[in-house]
């Protein structure tokens, strides 16, 4: 569903501009350099709807800097505008879409990627539109870091079924869920606005986690799955 047009759209982005990083196919390899901390861990969440959960992380990690991608700015406004009043420092918005991260960022630039509630594309058709489509776990595997870690949830389960598969075929998981807030991670687990709203409905939330081997002749020992 397409989101409500917000009134005063383009005034209240420009109130925000300082938060929301400008021009970024100009500056591929360089978006870190938006932080006063260049050199700290970077952290990607690509679709981030209201902000809640990029706000609470960076919150919670002063000491990374996060960046939240979401393409409707219909609905990024009202994140931007929430992480404003917060005065978060690491904490930046890219109005883009995640088709082009790769215009954005250089191979190995990133530390962790988050992927929470993406579109399902529920028509057969459609598989490739999904966010954990295997030719686009091909490109967050190339631009993370050796080590570093993608972390995916949905409370659809068709769309959690058909990633065990394309995560499988590309980026091996160290921790599948259907029940999230029950397993070993559910303490530490950021909730996002759709999340908590489904959650608190007794809707299960899926959970995949990957991590990019280290090397290719070393991969890193990983938790049992769930």
């Amino acid at each position: 569903m397409r989101p409500r047009k917000k009134t005063n759209l383009q005034p209240r982005l420009a109130a925000c501009a300082s938060i929301i990083i400008q021009n970024p196919l100009e500056k591929k390899g360089l978006l870190r350099q938006e932080f006063p901390h260049p050199e700290a861990p970077l952290h990607l969440e690509i679709g981030c709807g209201k902000g809640q959960f990029a706000r609470a992380l960076a919150a919670l990690h002063p000491d990374i800097n996060f960046i939240a991608m979401e393409r409707e700015p219909n609905v990024a406004v009202i994140a931007t505008e929430h992480a404003l009043a917060d005065g978060l420092p690491n904490l930046r918005f890219l109005l883009e879409d995640a088709e082009k991260l790769p215009l954005m960022f250089q191979p190995e630039e990133l530390d962790q990627i988050y992927i929470n509630f993406c579109d399902p594309w529920h028509k057969h058709r459609q598989f490739k539109r999904r966010l954990t489509y295997r030719g686009k776990l091909e490109v967050y595997l190339k631009l993370l870091k050796p080590g570093g870690e993608l972390h995916f949830k949905t409370d659809n389960y068709m769309l959690y079924h058909f990633s065990t598969f394309e995560f499988g075929a590309v980026f091996p998981a160290y921790f599948t869920t259907k029940d999230l807030h029950h397993s070993q991670y559910a303490q530490e687990n950021i909730m996002t606005e759709y999340e908590t709203y489904f959650s608190n409905l007794g809707q299960p939330i899926y959970s995949i986690r990957a991590k990019k081997p280290v090397s290719a002749q070393t991969p890193e020992p990983s938790p049992e799955k769930q």
